[in-house]
């Protein structure tokens, strides 16, 4: 197209020939100069902006002929229908308000509660029990598998009885941190798929019984009179409230989730977000 047509199109539309800021109307003149959406998008990503883009806006914007292409990109330039940045906190009591994917302990404070964050510990050791009345009896009796984890308390303890915890997954804020992936690269979505166990303290660490092995085989995972039993509601997608059963005694417990291995005193792996009642 000849300059004197373009300069003609700028002169229609009221823009000025400089501006330090596209407009609507400098949008409608470059259309209507015929620059092609592709140059006019490019104009656009690297220039400064200044576009009306509300509804009635954006109809005139499509009757002046410009089009649906170029409409996005200037939607894009303002940020106009973007999500605003989620902002996360990592200890409001509000269940409402995004947190950080994990398992969180309600807390009282004099501030009136907080959350706080329970960081899972990874046990790469097992240890075995009974083996004495194993082998005594030919393999009759049972010989426990434990896994043990580092140091005789946990960081994060509950001075009540019946502590609140609750559960953010990553659909609760949709930022995906890899939190709640299992050891078989699954991604667990439900409280249901955990198991409440108490924590027998040893003298530098702490144990849970998660398999057992007799003349009959061996058996991986927690035993089912060793589980405590706990309710839990979905306060809103992605987030749950978990409340044991019943009130818990003074001592050391945990959630166990993604127990590999095992079986007569091998490899173990098990992650436990382990905290205490005092």
């Amino acid at each position: 197209m000849e300059l004197g047509h373009f300069l003609a199109a700028l002169a229609l539309a009221g823009a000025p020939l400089l501006e330090d800021k596209l407009t609507n109307d400098s949008v409608v003149a470059l259309s209507a100069a015929g620059l092609g959406d592709e140059a006019i998008i490019a104009k656009i990503k690297s220039s400064e902006v200044a576009f009306d883009l509300s509804t009635e806006q954006m109809i005139a914007l499509k009757q002046r002929g410009v089009s649906g292409p170029v409409v996005a990109a200037m939607l894009t330039a303002t940020g106009a229908g973007q999500p605003a940045p989620v902002t996360l906190s990592m200890d409001s009591p509000d269940p409402m308000r995004p947190h950080p994917a994990g398992l969180y302990m309600l807390v009282d404070d004099p501030s009136g509660g907080k959350m706080t964050r329970i960081d899972a510990t990874v046990s790469n050791q097992a240890k075995t029990g009974g083996m004495f009345g194993y082998a005594l009896t030919g393999g009759i009796a049972s010989m426990s598998v434990k896994a043990s984890i580092q140091n005789e308390t946990a960081r994060v303890a509950s001075q009540t009885a019946t502590p609140h915890f609750y559960f953010f997954f990553d659909e609760s804020n949709g930022v995906g941190t890899g939190a709640w992936t299992a050891g078989t690269a699954a991604t667990i979505v439900s409280p249901n798929e955990m198991t409440l166990i108490k924590l027998s303290r040893k003298k530098g660490r702490r144990e849970a019984r998660v398999g057992s092995v007799n003349i009959g085989g061996a058996k991986t995972g927690v035993m089912d009179k060793d589980r405590l039993g706990f309710n839990y509601e979905m306060v809103r997608p992605g987030v749950f409230k978990v409340t044991p059963t019943a009130p818990l005694a003074a001592g050391e417990y945990g959630f166990i989730y993604s127990i590999n291995g095992g079986g007569g005193g091998g490899a173990l792996t098990a992650r436990i977000f382990d905290f205490s009642v005092r």
